[in-house]
């Protein structure tokens, strides 16, 4: 009898162990779609004109299902959470224009390094922004089309083309690069998306970006934080 009653104890522990492990998952995806609603999503692209490339291409539901790829992004405590989905949709926000470009305007930089030998330029192919977060660089393509399972060198448009590629493009930059500094306000965030600005060298592209975050942080709710600027 003792000995059956452990075994039943140590069943029921490891059960609890187990359902811990598959829960954190669930809960972020619910959490994520919980915040980013339809209100939220559609508010951002009503301000883009009708002609815009972005407004069939972008949606809610695209968003959703690329972030339960990430199961990490808008983690953490409810004000955290909120943050950092805040952050993010305030440099989509700038970066596309309110969700209206799916390409960079001036696509005359091919955005090629070549001295990254890892992710060597494919003739005839710029790495302009494409994308929600403007995903630029031959490098980031590849790293980018190589976690993701497309030619990201060969067929850098595919950001720009497919819908069901694009957001997860961009969470994939953020998670890579972005993430692991929310704790330190904002401003790091401006700098790992693009430090060019900071300094003081383009104060109004830096105001802008604060702005759409200080927004979208009073629509959820919450407290912007400490260190906004760059």
């Amino acid at each position: 009898m003792a000995l059956n009653m452990r075994k039943d104890l140590l069943t029921f522990a490891l059960l609890g162990i187990f359902a811990l492990a598959i829960i954190p998952q669930n809960v972020i995806s619910q959490n994520v779609a919980s915040i980013v609603t339809p209100g939220f999503f559609d508010g951002i692209k009503s301000q883009a004109a009708a002609s815009c490339a972005g407004k069939s291409f972008y949606t809610r539901d695209g968003f959703l299902k690329a972030a339960s790829s990430f199961p990490n992004f808008g983690s953490g405590s409810a004000v955290e959470s909120k943050r950092e989905i805040a952050a993010f949709f305030a440099h989509v926000t700038h970066e596309t224009g309110h969700l209206c470009y799916t390409e960079e305007i001036d696509k005359s930089n091919a955005y090629c390094d070549q001295s990254n030998k890892q992710y060597p330029c494919v003739a005839g192919k710029k790495y302009y922004g494409r994308g929600p977060m403007q995903l630029t660089w031959n490098y980031n393509y590849g790293a980018c089309g190589k976690a993701l399972g497309f030619d990201g060198l060969k067929a850098p448009e595919t950001v720009s083309n497919d819908p069901a590629v694009s957001f997860k493009t961009a969470l994939w930059f953020w998670m890579n690069n972005v993430h692991s500094v929310m704790n330190q306000g904002f401003g790091a965030t401006i700098r790992k998306i693009n430090g060019l600005e900071c300094g003081g060298k383009h104060p109004d592209r830096v105001n802008t970006r604060i702005g759409y975050y200080r927004d979208y942080c009073k629509k959820f709710g919450v407290d912007p934080g400490q260190n906004l600027s760059c």
